[in-house]
């Protein structure tokens, strides 16, 4: 991964004053930075629904109700990721760190998937060098997909704003089936490498398997139907928490309103990680109490990755500061609604697919 060094600029004194104000907020309403007694609902809440519809699922008396359950079992175990897994991997869901790391790896390694590269990617990578080519985990370097000006254009990617939705189908089958398995032998086409320890490998695989033992297997024993009916209900689930999480998360950062900066030949990016954070973000709805509830905040995305060690819980109160402090320093926090997020995404992927310089267009929303 190449490491960036950033400059000082009006980000700068913007972020220290944000921490300030955000500090003093807590501080005078006598609250904490974690979860509330809120999330804690929120956390049994998403969990029991787990137990529930798995427990649903597995006696169901017909395919319709089967295919039902197992459908919201695989939505519930999204929206735990949402809630509960990712502010748990920053510490922030609950007071005790014993408890966050509990919730993280349980949640993570129960979808079949590694808490551990996750975790690295996700905070080492993403978090700190968000939309760098080379530097952050979640700009792809995919052959299919051009999401940077650094990437080759290829004649097929005048066509991307049309496929692309028919491969979101596949991103959380991929994720299961490939991206980890391949980042093991370092033979991913992502653009960042990582160690992964031995112990995590093990942890990895066995995962894996036990989530196949649940999900596939443990349905054919216990269900009367033919096993052909149990892979059809698992490819659908995978096809519609692939697409759900690309539509939370593909608007915010791959957007014709946001920047995917270049250091010089130095390493050096030339503005400071703050504003990288808020040239980098599209915020969606972010009033909304529902989408908070069941996003986990996802859709205030520029304000979670300035403040990732505050629950999600506590958005909503925290965004007129957050507005205010931006606004007396000039930086522009880029908020809108879905629909304009989701129409900014496909004229990225368009003008990606026809444009070899690319340049964002002004927000004026």
């Amino acid at each position: 991964m190449k490491k960036i060094k950033f400059s000082k600029d009006e980000g700068s004194d913007f972020y220290k004053e944000l921490n300030e104000r955000i500090k003093n907020y807590f501080e005078s309403n006598r609250i904490g930075k974690t979860g509330n007694r809120k999330m804690i609902f929120k956390i049994a809440m998403y969990f029991t629904l787990v137990v529930l519809f798995y427990f649903f699922m597995l006696t169901s008396s017909n395919t319709v109700t089967f295919f039902v359950f197992y459908i919201g079992l695989g939505i519930s175990v999204l929206l735990n990721a949402f809630n509960v897994s990712h502010d748990a991997a920053h510490g922030v869901a609950v007071k005790s760190k014993f408890w966050n790391k509990f919730l993280f790896q349980l949640s993570f390694n129960l979808q079949g998937n590694n808490a551990y590269v996750w975790g690295k990617n996700h905070n080492e990578s993403h978090h700190l060098y968000t939309n760098i080519e080379g530097s952050d985990i979640d700009v792809l370097n995919n052959p299919l997909v051009r999401m940077t000006m650094d990437q080759d254009l290829r004649w097929y990617h005048k066509f991307q704003y049309l496929y692309v939705p028919f491969l979101y189908l596949f991103y959380s089958l991929n994720w299961f089936l490939f991206r980890e398995f391949l980042m093991i032998f370092n033979r991913s086409s992502r653009t960042i490498k990582i160690s992964i320890p031995t112990g995590e490998i093990i942890k990895l695989i066995f995962f894996k398997i036990v989530y196949i033992i649940y999900m596939v297997v443990v349905p054919c024993i216990l269900l009367p139907f033919g096993w052909e009916y149990i892979i059809t209900a698992f490819l659908l689930n995978h096809f519609l928490v692939g697409i759900i999480f690309t539509a939370v998360l593909g608007v915010s950062h791959l957007s014709d309103y946001v920047v995917h900066p270049e250091p010089d030949s130095n390493g050096e990016l030339n503005m400071s990680w703050p504003k990288l954070q808020m040239c980098t973000s599209v915020d969606y709805n972010v009033d909304s109490t529902f989408l908070n509830w069941v996003l986990g905040g996802f859709n205030a995305h520029a304000l979670h990755h300035l403040l990732p060690n505050i629950c999600h819980i506590h958005y909503i109160k925290l965004l007129p500061i957050f507005r205010d402090v931006a606004k007396k320093y000039n930086i522009e926090y880029m908020e809108m609604s879905y629909v304009q997020a989701l129409k900014s995404h496909f004229r990225f992927l368009k003008k990606m697919g026809t444009q070899v310089e690319f340049k964002p267009v002004n927000y004026e929303i």
